[in-house]
């Protein structure tokens, strides 16, 4: 999954090889895996799906998938896949691969899920056909992306600043855009994809919770790329961790919003005419 400005995704900020780089994976799945499972059920993933996990990370809702839904294979794919390819479980299968490249073809599923993973890539809207077009008839495409309500408009506080700082410095080297996001469930239209919808959640910054310690290890990971915006000092990155870990509350995380959508027999024949 190639992005921009530092060539491969997160080769400048978020090196595989990093010591603690799994960890920060897992507490972003820690805070959002429940959510992302709770809307795979309620779609219906379970036995005989075959499913495509593209920027797998760690593997936690890829395993989720074959252990817990009980689906029959899951296909997990992702930039480096050092967390996954000694895996073992039973019906994961891990590829290293560029998701970008014209050849990325790797068949038909009934559920192709990416969470975190197209806003990266400025190639997002030719993504989004790719990833409909993996998608069996009868089967859906879910796709999860970053959203922020620490805008422009809101206070400015040690946090937002911070904050506002990294999406500038996600920006400037990887490539990162969330501001297409909100337009996901009419990119999915777009696709020919039926019964489309949409859903937002954002998770609570209690100090000590999986989500306060992803941003705090995330800001840690991405500091000279926070001082490099001039947005924000030493002393001003400090301010905003210190707020994450206090008890007065730091304001509101990022959310996550998925969508999804359905193929038809019918939509499938139309894309193909």
């Amino acid at each position: 999954m190639r992005g921009t400005g530092a060539g491969r995704y997160g080769e400048g900020l978020f090196r595989p090889e990093e010591t603690g780089e799994a960890g920060r994976i897992d507490l972003g799945a820690l805070a959002y895996d429940e959510v992302s499972a709770t809307r795979l059920t309620a779609l219906g993933a379970g036995p005989g799906w075959n499913c495509l996990d593209v920027g797998a990370g760690t593997g936690t809702l890829a395993r989720w998938l074959l252990e817990s839904a009980g689906v029959t294979t899951v296909l997990a794919v992702d930039r480096d896949t050092r967390f996954l390819a000694a895996d073992g479980t039973p019906g994961l299968t891990a590829l290293d691969t560029d998701i970008t490249a014209p050849d990325f073809d790797p068949g038909r599923f009934q559920l192709v899920h990416a969470r975190f993973v197209l806003m990266h890539l400025r190639s997002w809207r030719r993504m989004i056909a790719k990833l409909a077009s993996l998608v069996a008839p009868d089967g859906v495409l879910v796709l999860s992306d970053a959203v922020d309500l620490t805008s422009a408009t809101a206070p400015s506080t040690p946090y937002t600043t911070v904050m506002r700082a990294m999406w500038q410095a996600l920006r400037e080297t990887i490539g990162t855009d969330i501001s297409w996001v909100p337009d996901y469930p009419q990119l999915l239209h777009e696709e020919g994809l039926c019964e489309v919808a949409a859903e937002i959640h954002v998770p609570p910054l209690v100090p000590g919770s999986a989500i306060s310690r992803f941003w705090a290890d995330t800001w840690g990971r991405t500091r000279g790329a926070l001082l490099a915006t001039g947005r924000v000092d030493e002393a001003g990155i400090e301010q905003g961790l210190r707020t994450l870990s206090s008890h007065g509350g730091a304001g509101l995380s990022p959310g996550m919003l998925t969508a999804w959508g359905w193929k038809t027999e019918e939509s499938a024949r139309g894309r193909r005419r």
